[in-house]
């Protein structure tokens, strides 16, 4: 008979079950472990393509290459997963590598903290207390909604939701709708409603640079070449690699590569607006990069047509039926979607997690390690933490690479006795140093303002290089860099 108010012995506990947690799941598993528990709030695995069911929702990054290099799927139905199909294919990797008996679903975590004497992580959850001798954070970036801060916005007697909330049973017909926001998923969101409602007022805070897009259905001979020979979807996935990282060696070595994108992007954009006062509005005052890069086809004929009207003045509040701007215009509406992005570099979760001495991870997140490890978070692991995130390419890479580096460091840790384990501070300050001079030099330090900068106005969302320096980086565990026991 046990306590039920004691925690549960676990050697691995996993926070979420997206593309990280089942990525660290089917990891340890390979490498011979099989005490781990992976902790879902909700109740299905997914993560961020489980949540965002917003309509026209697809991934920006060719699926043969946003997937599992261990995992290819033969049969995508499109050069580009949409999210019901990312979300079934998440589904099937669960099933395939019979995850189910290590979820947990429900619980969400409210808090995890070192015991130093224990040598443990204590994790709380609303349906439960762990024990682990490993964290691993699998949390991902793009999970918590960030609202605007508008004043009275409690005030409106209409529809309401955030893109990553849909309310699917929202029906766009004869509504009069408000997009707040001009970001990715504002870019699919438009085109997918705009021709059903009676009119649609999207509220641009900056001009995004929008790329066309070649995303096409798989032919059916092509599902039958990659099922009969997996090495033509491998050739074809290493073709769309390189492709990706002439991408990275524009915005990190070479800006002239993106002018000739620019040159691009605009003939796109004035084919399907004719308007000059539009296309003024419509040009980014920025670098092409130094924002994310959007593709869609669909987003500015959407926006040139008769029902839908582009507004650029600042938001200064809501009424019950409608939205204010400073220019004093009441734009009447009854419904609102804020597709206004996420906390990322202060992802609630970060107040949650507390390494020795009870220093949270929120406060120690800039000083992160390959963006893996942080000093005094002891056998603690985070994937996609502090800049892993790219602007060209698919993040599939860097948690493969991440977790490369788990998986040996763990190896290592129980051979030299079981840890804990660590990473120095003046490695992890040496490292945060080096990538703080750097990215001032590329394009996503050139000035605007984005997603990818915290409150200080540092960028600790993007890697500043291609990938494949950073899976050279993570190839293996260096013990000098650590300490151990």
């Amino acid at each position: 008979m046990t306590d039920a108010s004691l925690p549960e012995q676990v050697t691995f506990v996993i926070i979420g079950s997206g593309f990280s947690g089942l990525g660290a799941a089917i990891r340890l598993q390979q490498a011979g472990h099989r005490d781990m528990i992976i902790l879902e709030r909700a109740g299905d695995v997914g993560g961020t393509w489980r949540d965002n069911t917003y309509p026209g929702c697809r991934c920006d990054v060719q699926s043969n290459l946003y997937s599992y290099s261990f995992a290819l799927k033969p049969d995508w139905s499109e050069s580009y997963p949409s999210q019901p199909e990312l979300w079934e294919y998440l589904r099937q990797i669960a099933s395939r590598h019979g995850l189910a008996r290590y979820l947990r679903f429900g619980h969400d975590v409210t808090a995890a903290r070192w015991d130093e004497e224990a040598g443990r992580w204590l994790i709380s959850t609303t349906k439960g207390q762990f024990a682990a001798r490993y964290l691993i954070a699998g949390v991902g970036a793009l999970v918590e909604p960030s609202l605007p801060d508008i004043p009275r916005i409690e005030t409106f007697a209409g529809t309401i939701m955030h893109s990553a909330r849909w309310d699917g049973g929202w029906r766009p017909e004869g509504r009069r709708v408000a997009v707040v926001g001009t970001g990715a998923s504002a870019i699919q969101i438009v085109p997918s409603i705009q021709p059903a409602v009676e009119h649609l007022t999207v509220f641009q805070r900056t001009a995004p640079f929008v790329v066309p897009h070649n995303n096409h259905p798989v032919k059916p001979r092509t599902k039958v070449l990659y099922r009969a020979l997996p090495p033509a979807q491998r050739a074809n996935r290493l073709a769309v690699y390189w492709m990706r990282e002439l991408l990275a060696y524009g915005f990190v070595r070479n800006p002239k590569i993106l002018k000739r994108a620019e040159a691009v992007w605009r003939k796109h954009m004035h084919s399907a607006i004719t308007d000059e006062a539009t296309r003024s509005q419509l040009t980014p005052t920025y670098d092409l990069g130094c924002k994310r890069v959007l593709p869609s086809n669909d987003f500015y004929p959407a926006l040139a047509r008769a029902n839908v009207s582009l507004v650029t003045e600042k938001i200064i509040e809501f009424r019950p039926d409608g939205v204010v701007t400073a220019d004093g215009a009441e734009h009447k509406v009854d419904t609102v979607i804020l597709a206004t992005g996420f906390h990322v570099t202060d992802n609630p979760m970060f107040g949650k997690v507390a390494g020795r001495g009870g220093r949270t991870l929120a406060e120690a997140f800039g000083q992160t390690y390959l963006g893996t490890v942080v000093p005094g978070f002891p056998n603690y692991f985070q994937l996609t933490g502090a800049n892993t995130g790219l602007g060209h390419s698919s993040m599939l890479l860097m948690i493969e690479s991440q977790l490369n580096l788990i998986v040996d460091a763990i190896e290592q840790v129980e051979a030299a006795g079981g840890g804990p384990c660590e990473v120095r501070t003046d490695v992890a300050a040496g490292y945060n140093a080096r990538l703080q001079r750097r990215l001032p030099t590329t394009v996503w330090g050139s000035g605007c303002s984005s997603w990818y900068l915290d409150s200080q106005g540092r960028n600790l969302t993007i890697w500043p290089g291609f990938t494949f320096s950073f899976r050279r980086r993570t190839r293996r565990f260096e013990p000098a860099d650590f300490t151990i026991g």
